[in-house]
């Protein structure tokens, strides 16, 4: 999943534009002899190592992460434990990025929404990437082993090994099922925020955890539809790009259903109280409002605009973040 970028070269976004990025990207890029030499200041190249770790990303992670450790503490958790925490989070999170970068540079360069990355522009060369992407990895192993516990450690590598190797390598370019089972990789800083003030996890991680999971696909779906002839171009197999509007706005149905039935879990198991219970029915709610609105549209074969997609997109973003605000918030309220 991608939201960000830094722009360092012009490449045009119309047809015809994927292959100008084949030729702003050359040889070099995917790995051979460079056809040329690439203007590379040095302020843009800093712009660039920094798009590779995707930080709007990033953002959302750590959404996920600082609130579930003031629900392990019951209360503030050490504010040195939390910036330690989120740093090694960005470190891990970021390096698994770049290495996604690198592994996908090939259908970067053919895809609108990813041909001004740093590898098709040739503001970073892959060898590049490659090493920033390892020493990133190794410096937040360290970083949580070494300063927070080897438990959040092994967390943060295993989320890293799994968003890099399972899901980029093994099931994005082979499965509609990919983003699936990819987004256990983006549910794993929930644990990490909770094992990294009790060196132990329980049942509202897990919870949590599985929120996260069942958000991932009705998250990221509704931006797949919107993005489908990208995603064709270079055959990767996302739901919307072998399956019609109907059945993907089916799954996400399902799947928003279970989300939110997930979500209420935590209350009757005693882990929050009335506040977060409020929130998640107020907000799950208006979720499933959405959802099946997107469902209706597609059903009446709502195309273009007119399928609004984008709107459970962006109310996505919305929901976790006041969801988790209100894993925050509630211990101050019980």
């Amino acid at each position: 999943m991608s939201l960000s970028g830094v722009c360092v070269t012009a490449v045009e976004s119309r047809p015809g534009g994927p292959s100008q990025a084949l030729k702003a990207l050359g040889e070099g890029a995917l790995g051979g002899a460079s056809q040329g030499p690439v203007h590379r200041p040095f302020g843009a190249r800093v712009k660039a190592f920094v798009a590779l770790t995707k930080p709007r990303i990033i953002e959302l992670l750590l959404i996920t992460t600082v609130p579930v450790m003031f629900l392990a503490q019951q209360g503030v958790p050490d504010l040195k434990l939390v910036l330690v925490t989120c740093l090694g989070g960005y470190l891990s999170a970021g390096g698994a990025n770049a290495l996604n970068m690198y592994i996908d540079r090939d259908i970067d360069a053919l895809m609108d929404r990813t041909s001004q990355r740093p590898l098709v522009t040739g503001m970073v060369s892959p060898r590049e990437c490659m090493a920033f992407g390892i020493a990133l990895a190794v410096v937040s192993t360290l970083l949580f082993g070494l300063t927070v516990n080897w438990l959040s450690a092994w967390l943060s590598l295993g989320a890293l090994l799994f968003y890099v190797v399972v899901y980029t390598m093994i099931l994005k370019r082979r499965t509609s099922q990919n983003i699936v089972w990819g987004g256990i990789a983006g549910c794993m800083p929930v644990l990490i925020g909770w094992s990294s003030v009790t060196n132990s996890l329980s049942w509202a991680p897990v919870i949590l955890f599985l929120v996260m999971f069942f958000w991932t696909p009705p998250h990221y779906w509704p931006l797949s539809m919107k993005v489908r002839e990208d995603y064709a171009r270079v055959g990767v197999p996302m739901l919307p790009v072998i399956a019609s509007n109907k059945v993907v706005a089916r799954q996400i149905v399902i799947y928003s259903w279970v989300m939110v039935v997930v979500s209420l879990l935590l209350t009757p198991l005693g882990y929050t109280g009335w506040f977060y219970t409020a929130v998640a029915l107020a907000a799950g709610g208006w979720w499933l409002w959405e959802a099946h609105a997107l469902q209706n549209r597609a059903k009446a074969e709502a195309t273009g605009t007119k399928l609004k997609e984008m709107r459970l997109f962006h109310w996505s973003i919305t929901y976790v973040s006041l969801l988790f605000v209100a894993v925050a918030v509630d211990p101050f309220l019980r």
